[in-house]
């Protein structure tokens, strides 16, 4: 259902490491589907020095959207760009309304790619008829 490509290869490691690899694929809006993105992902990045932080990243924007917008029960698309020395994640979903976190509530999966990203290199663009959220890893 979908596209999964990836550019130079399939992953960054080696020569690739050096040039750009893009992945892109669609998904079924389900809680099970994250469980694939993380795999696809990881093996697309094998040896980017930022692959478990982008894996981790992109299983929290995938949850989002598998269960917390429109997408749920639909699609939702990851894409993943890599770069010399950063990487972009993106998953876009149908959006659907959008429910801030209560003060004092505990930490969320949002909060977890804020650390991870640092301010200014996530967020989210869009509104109710359909979302992306994106995060940029540096090294």
């Amino acid at each position: 259902m979908g596209t999964n490509q990836a550019g130079t290869g399939g992953n960054v490691s080696g020569t690739a490491a050096e040039a750009t690899t893009r992945y892109q694929r669609t998904f079924p809006g389900r809680a099970d589907q994250v469980r694939q993105v993380r795999h696809e992902l990881a093996r697309h990045l094998a040896g980017c020095p930022a692959a478990a932080d982008a894996v981790l990243i992109a299983s929290e924007l995938a949850t989002n959207a598998a269960v917390h917008s429109a997408s749920q029960g639909q699609f939702f698309t990851v894409r993943c760009q890599a770069d010399p020395g950063h990487v972009r994640i993106e998953v876009e979903d149908l959006g659907g309304p959008w429910q801030p976190r209560l003060p004092g509530d505990r930490p969320h999966g949002l909060d977890i790619i804020g650390a991870l990203a640092g301010s200014g290199h996530w967020g989210i663009d869009g509104d109710q008829a359909g979302r992306t959220a994106w995060a940029r890893l540096t090294w």
